[in-house]
């Protein structure tokens, strides 16, 4: 392995962190936004904002982590990917800050209307967000962006087939993440209606996301030949651990046995954004692009890794702290 390709992996370790924990936080969003009106969805959100209130910001560190390592690292596609898709990016980043405070200042609003306008905040921004984090994934993966500075057109790019139903899958995955992590969290707050509640909707997010995965293999067969070939040949162990894992999860919430839920949802989405890396490789932009000819020079790699060295010395432990007093109920107001 050439240090270019262990710097891709340790951007693809940030890029998974964050698909799982953002997106089990944004999921938490999807279903606030849902539950329904003032008072039939009080008991939900309220559980909601118990569960996500310690860690919820805590999540965007793995974001800030990819983006430095790809600027770092791998300048050129990082140039590419912002000013191709700056549409999709801006629209994103102007729903997570719409997000942090619609959540902040909801609890906050001193009349019932100005709090239902910002819980409304941040629900539709955390269905918007991975929405759109979704429709830049497609287009890379769809060979829509170019190199060069705005090479590729700023609306087809992300605006496709491949894109809308990437973005449509993030949303999906999000909402089974959190749905599965919010039945273990009802279990946690004694709330067995809650727990039934969720366990409905983990349910219902985990055969819409599955089937979204299966109409994305023939999407992507039709658009995006080159990441097909490699789901269905090298990635394909990969592919078939995510359905394992999400039928297993399937079973466990059926017998309402919770034990290992959690750990095997978080599996299948691991092994669903490894599956797409292990596609795309040895290319950061499919059949444009490989990982070794957009490498910045050996000392910055080098210099990347130990960062990523210090960061697993400091930064997973504290993260790690601080969800293991979250669930065990610590952190309480």
């Amino acid at each position: 392995m050439s240090t270019a390709d262990a710097v891709a992996g340790v951007l693809w370790v940030g890029v998974t962190l964050y698909a799982v924990f953002g997106g089990a936080d944004f999921g938490a969003g999807f279903w606030s936004l849902f539950a329904g009106g003032s008072e039939r969805g009080k008991r939900a959100r309220t559980l909601i904002d118990w569960a996500i209130g310690p860690v919820w910001e805590s999540n965007h560190v793995w974001l800030i982590f990819v983006l430095v390592v790809l600027w770092t690292a791998f300048s050129a596609a990082f140039a590419a990917i912002f000013s191709t898709l700056f549409i999709p990016l801006s629209l994103a980043a102007l729903g997570i800050v719409l997000r942090g405070g619609g959540f902040a200042f909801h609890r906050l609003a001193p009349s019932v209307r100005e709090r239902r306008v910002s819980q409304t905040l941040f629900g539709l921004s955390s269905l918007l967000t991975p929405f759109f984090m979704g429709t830049v994934v497609g287009a890379i993966a769809s060979g829509r962006v170019p190199l060069g500075n705005a090479e590729g057109d700023p609306v087809t790019s992300w605006l496709n087939s491949v894109s809308l139903l990437t973005g449509a899958l993030f949303v999906a995955t999000s909402a089974y993440l959190a749905a599965v992590f919010l039945v273990s969290d009802s279990r946690r707050a004694g709330d067995a209606d809650l727990e039934r509640y969720f366990r409905t909707r983990a349910l219902g997010a985990a055969i819409a996301a599955g089937a979204l995965g299966a109409a994305g293999l023939f999407v992507f067969h039709a658009d995006a030949r080159y990441i097909y070939d490699g789901l269905v040949s090298d990635a394909l162990p990969l592919v078939i651990l995510s359905a394992v894992c999400g039928v297993s999860v399937l079973i466990l919430l059926r017998r309402e046995a919770l034990r290992g839920a959690r750990v095997l949802a978080v599996g299948a989405v691991a092994a669903v954004v490894w599956g797409w890396g292990v596609a795309q490789f040895p290319y950061l932009l499919p059949e444009t692009q490989t990982i070794k000819e957009g490498a910045a020079t050996a000392d910055t790699l080098i210099e990347v890794l130990i960062v990523f060295g210090v960061a697993v010395v400091l930064v997973i432990p504290s993260l790690g702290l601080l969800y293991t007093l979250t669930q065990k109920s610590v952190l309480e107001e």
